[in-house]
Formats: structure tokens, sequence, C-alpha cells
């Protein structure tokens, strides 16, 4: 007889688990590819080093990366009273116009005027407040005198989340960005992305593992905490992105091959499962606020590489709806318990799509 159980209703805290704080990464591993990897593709994990990944996806498997570059988002300056201003650039428009989370003890006027703090050795500059923007109208709309990209490679800092306790330094400015990051305007690292380095692409090229690419510029939602115990309230948050045909033609030549599509980060995976709500895998490029959560049917990926997420977090019930929450849970708990080092900087794991998912 079929199954009739109706699916299981998850709440906010089915995503809770207690984390050390000093699990915590400040810092990147010595080397990239030094990071250690939980295999959780058979039915019992395995303490693995990432650099042991080729050896364990077979030829003509596809590895799909985001290429996107992080940008020098973080700005500090001034008002013209002299209040202090900190903005996070979340995304550049045209015009030399930006849209900007804006800290400061009073918000800024609508024709107002922000300084910007020089980089050492650079002139200053100011930006006109235009007024706010945004889907919500929480974000700030500003008017650069320059090229946005040029001004925050020039006077930037790198976008460090939270959770990192220290001011970035030129390690960071190497480490928080891919080997392979091309198209800037992300706020936030790829970061499963980041334990790549070009020993390891070099061995999956020589393994006849394929390597393509999409573009999603993460936004600073990706740590916006989901406040509701009811998650179905959680309002996503929206990030461009772009799948080119070229990847669209290499996900159906290893599909007709039989082969594997593995995501590099929920980032890509957030990208192709975009691009595909419409039954089939689409090239073309626009905003995305998908919400992946148990229950939710993968149309693309067949295996994600992935850091460890925030605990309440909408990456742990995207990664929950992609390879099982109890699953997840009890790998979770395994990689406390192994002592793996978490979030950005931290360790990845590979993981295998639920067999239970609805078929293609």
């Amino acid at each position: 007889m079929p199954d009739t159980t109706p699916p299981r209703s998850y709440t906010l805290a089915d995503f809770d688990f207690d984390l050390p704080a000093e699990l915590i990464a400040q810092h990147p591993a010595p080397e990239r590819s030094a990071s250690r990897l939980l295999d959780a593709t058979g039915p019992t994990p395995v303490d693995r080093v990432f650099r042991e990944l080729p050896a364990l996806l077979d030829a003509g498997d596809l590895l799909i990366f985001n290429d996107t570059r992080v940008m020098k988002a973080r700005l500090l300056g001034a008002k013209a009273s002299g209040g202090a201003v900190e903005a996070l650039v979340e995304r550049v428009l045209p015009g030399h116009e930006v849209l900007v989370h804006l800290r400061a003890s009073k918000s800024p006027k609508p024709g107002s005027v922000v300084r910007f703090t020089a980089a050492e050795g650079a002139s200053a500059f100011e930006a006109e407040v235009l007024g706010r923007g945004g889907p919500d109208g929480s974000l700030f709309h500003l008017r650069f005198p320059g090229e946005p990209l040029a001004l925050l490679e020039r006077h930037g800092h790198v976008p460090l989340p939270p959770y990192i306790t220290h001011a970035d330094t030129a390690e960071d400015e190497r480490r928080y960005q891919t080997v392979f990051a091309k198209n800037p305007g992300a706020v936030a690292a790829p970061t499963a992305a980041l334990h790549f380095d070009e020993t390891v692409l070099a061995a999956l090229r020589e393994r006849g593992v394929g390597l393509a690419s999409v573009t999603l510029h993460v936004g600073a939602g990706t740590f916006q905490p989901v406040r509701s115990e009811n998650i179905a309230e959680h309002r996503m948050h929206s990030e461009w992105f772009e799948v080119p045909q070229a990847t669209v033609d290499a996900v159906a030549k290893a599909r007709a091959a039989g082969r594997r599509v593995v995501a590099v980060g929920t980032t890509t995976l957030r990208a192709l499962e975009s691009a595909a709500l419409g039954g089939t895998l689409a090239a073309g490029a626009r905003d995305t606020d998908i919400f992946i959560t148990p229950g939710f049917t993968f149309l693309v990926v067949d295996r994600l590489i992935t850091n460890f997420h925030l605990p309440k977090s909408t990456l742990m019930m995207l990664v929950s709806a992609f390879a099982g929450h109890e699953r997840v849970m009890a790998l979770y708990a395994h990689a406390v318990r192994q002592r793996y080092r978490f979030f950005s900087y931290g360790d990845a794991m590979l993981l295998e799509r639920e067999t239970v998912a609805a078929p293609r």
C-alpha cells in the first residue's frame, strides 16, 4: 500500500544544535585544500582531507562552481554632522549608484552627503544619499562620484562575516576569495569553493571530471536570522544569478552519460535549482528569492559540497532538504564530536541527495 503518512512539519527549533564557540573558525587553514572533508556519501561518514575530493568523483561527473567575486564592500565614514557611518554595499546599480546597508546613530536624509574614510595614501570620497531602496526599503540608495567597483577596491574593506571577530587583513583579502573568482558583485564568499586550489583543480581535470560555472552574487541576507518559529513565515532575501548556456549543455551531457551533477556550495545549488523551477534547467539571468526547505524537489543537483552552517539558518534548512533532516543533524553532531571547524573559514562536507526525493 502507498505511504499515506503526511509530510512532517518543521519548526525553527528543528534546525538548532549546540556549537562550542571555539569551533567557529576565525582564520582559514594554512593551505586551502588542507581543510578537512566529511565524506557523507556512504552509510557511514568518513573523515578525510579536502585534497582527497578528486578520488571521490568519477570521470564524466560535472562539478559546478559559483564564479562570483567578493567586493571590498565595507566602507567606513561619517555624515556631515560628524556622526560615524558604516556601509555595506549590497548591490551595484547603473549610473554610479549603489544599494547599501547603512549603520548610523541617525539615518541620513535624502540629499545629504556621506564622506567615506580614505584608504592610506588615497583621497576620501563623498556619496550622495538619494533615499531608501531595496525590496522592503531597508537599504539606502547612494550615488558615488565614480565607478563603484573601482572606489570599493581602493577604499573598501573585506566584508568578513559577523562571527569573524578580527578586522580584515591582507590574509583575508587573499583567502576570502576563490582562486577562480571572476565576476565582482558578492558581499560574502561562496565558502565551499574556498577549499579549491590549483592542485585540486588539476587533479579533477586529470580524472576526467567536468568543470562548469554559474554566477550568483551572494548578498548580506545570507546571514539574516530566521526569527519566526514557523519557518514558512520567513521572507527570503533576493540575490542575482546567471546560468550560462554552456553550463546547461554540460549538465545535459552529464545526464545523458548517467553521471552526477555536483554543486560546489549552496549558492551554486540555489542558482541551478532556481533556473530549473520551470521544470527543466534553463539558461538566463535574474533575481531569485527561492527558499529551499525539507520537501523541496531537486531537479538538477545530485551531490553538494558545502561548509558547516549556522544553527537555525536558512542554509541548515537547505542542506536538510537536500540530504535529509535526520542525516544532516547526525552529521553535524559527528562534526562537533570530531572537532571540525565551522562556518566560512571552516571545513567542508560532501553530501549525497536523499534518495527518497521525487524522481525527475
